[in-house]
């Protein structure tokens, strides 16, 4: 989880393929209007969300009947977002990708071919609500070169013997 521009697909792709789970990218469940929203620079509501956040609950809960792990990018920047996910029947732990919002806009203004404008960073920043100490998960700094965040995180989260076992 994290803001844009944080290495969440990046990572996430890593951990996948460390921990020989299965890997989906969040941005790809959202419904094309969102997608133009977003394109166009307007944020996303909670009423925009909620399809889609209830869309990788339904996901993760579709691969945990079919015995999967799964590693899932989602922004899922406020408490309630990841509560509706903590709804999946598989057991979501979530890695909050964080850093300093220079390091963020710098990444941003750096990539090509995304949907999401540097100009959406502000807003982001300000909607997120950090992981609070009752939350199943870790908080990761994007100030570590990728896979070292991913090392971190299955380290954090007690995975090392998951990647010697990929299921």
């Amino acid at each position: 989880m994290g803001v844009s521009g944080s290495g969440k697909t990046t990572v996430a792709r890593m951990l996948a393929g460390d921990l020989g789970w299965t890997f989906a990218e969040a941005d790809e469940f959202h419904p094309r209007a969102n997608i133009e929203k977003m394109e166009s620079g307007t944020p996303l509501t909670d009423s925009d969300r909620w399809p889609w956040l209830g869309a990788l609950r339904d996901w993760a809960s579709e691969r945990a009947d079919a015995g999967e792990d799964a590693v899932v990018t989602c922004s899922a920047l406020k408490r309630s977002y990841r509560d509706l996910l903590r709804g999946s029947r598989a057991r979501v732990r979530f890695v909050h990708l964080d850093g300093p919002a220079e390091l963020l806009a710098q990444r941003i203004g750096g990539r090509t071919g995304h949907f999401m404008p540097s100009s959406l960073l502000g807003s982001q920043l300000e909607t997120l609500e950090r992981l609070e100490p009752d939350e199943d998960g870790v908080v990761v700094s994007i100030e570590l070169p990728a896979q070292e965040c991913a090392r971190a995180a299955v380290r954090a989260l007690g995975l090392e013997t998951a990647s010697a076992d990929p299921r």
